[in-house]
């Protein structure tokens, strides 16, 4: 079912090799870790007994600096040969952090996330299973449907749904190849087929749409970072974009659904109005929750949200009734 849309280099399949042996030998070791928001990472970091790896959690979840001599030597060869590790002084430090997702372990970059190419995995990931899982209990999605994973970054709504779901055709697009990358990794290590395509639309998908999944970004981002700016709007812009992409193309019975963030200002949630307007015009149904009123209040300070009272976390489900 895997369908490779360009041609990948010897040392990306090395990589790829070198994460799959990586995640089976953590399983081997009963690894657990759930990432943290950057702000708390950066806070525990601040520590005085975090400044050096004592164990694999600190290793491959908290990005800390670690000797030779604290990997299995099969381990460290293996990432070494495909670059996944660098020099730090006179320590090593992991380029990839594994963190838990359910039954999963996948694989996503280093702390800090910093670079224009980071592949981010954190809180709103594990929401946005979350939301999946619960829409997918509450209504199934039956098989033979098309699965599409807007923006899958590691993968984690795609790799989610495909646990709640029967047989279903998986597609996980994203502009970033690095992210394609690990989403692949991750799918393979968690037994989910899927087809792979990059690319910053849906045009290079076919035919009418059963279920899309979109977690885009929601904060502006100076640095333009893809993986964290969310646009216009307040940061609601991407968001727009890929409902107004998907939604016209949703098949009988078809489904979008959307986890982001959204910018109150003066009590107005605007990304809901302009849902609610492109519902209505496409014939379709459209079920908006506010799920947390208020996080990342460290943005209110900036001058891109001078007018913004808060920003809330969303859940959309955009539905096309049957005929």
């Amino acid at each position: 079912m895997e369908c490779v849309v360009a041609e990948r280099p010897a040392t990306a399949d090395g990589e790829a090799a070198a994460l799959r042996d990586l995640i089976a030998h953590l399983k081997q070791q009963d690894y657990r870790f759930i990432t943290p928001t950057p702000a708390t990472h950066s806070r525990v970091l601040a520590r005085a007994d975090r400044q050096r790896a004592t164990d694999l959690r600190d290793v491959f979840g908290w990005s800390l600096p670690f000797a030779r001599a604290l990997l299995e030597a099969s381990v460290l060869e293996t990432l070494e040969a495909a670059d996944l590790i660098e020099a730090y002084g006179d320590l090593l430090r992991s380029k990839i952090r594994v963190s838990t997702l359910g039954p999963d372990l996948l694989v996503h970059s280093a702390y800090p996330t910093d670079d224009t190419q980071a592949v981010f995995f954190g809180p709103d990931s594990y929401r946005f299973a979350r939301f999946i899982a619960d829409e997918l209990k509450r209504c199934p999605e039956r098989e033979g449907s098309t699965l599409i994973d807007i923006g899958t970054g590691a993968g984690a709504g795609a790799i989610a749904a495909a646990h709640c779901c029967g047989e279903v055709d998986i597609v996980m697009t994203d502009i970033n190849p690095a992210a394609l990358r690990l989403a692949r990794v991750n799918a393979q290590a968690a037994g989910v087929a899927a087809r792979f395509v990059e690319g910053e639309d849906l045009s290079g998908i076919a035919g009418a749409l059963d279920l899309v999944l979109a977690n885009p970004p929601y904060i502006i981002d100076p640095a333009g970072r893809a993986y964290r700016d969310g646009g216009d709007l307040h940061g609601a812009a991407v968001a727009l974009a890929m409902a107004c992409e998907a939604v016209p193309r949703l098949a009988q019975g078809g489904r979008f659904l959307l986890y982001t963030g959204s910018a109150i200002v003066r009590g107005a949630d605007a990304l809901h109005d302009r849902l609610v307007q492109l519902a209505a015009a496409e014939g379709c149904r459209l079920r908006y929750e506010e799920i947390d009123p208020d996080v990342f209040g460290e943005e209110l300070e900036t001058a891109a949200y001078a007018e913004v009272e808060r920003i809330a976390l969303v859940t959309a489900v955009i539905e096309r009734e049957h005929a």
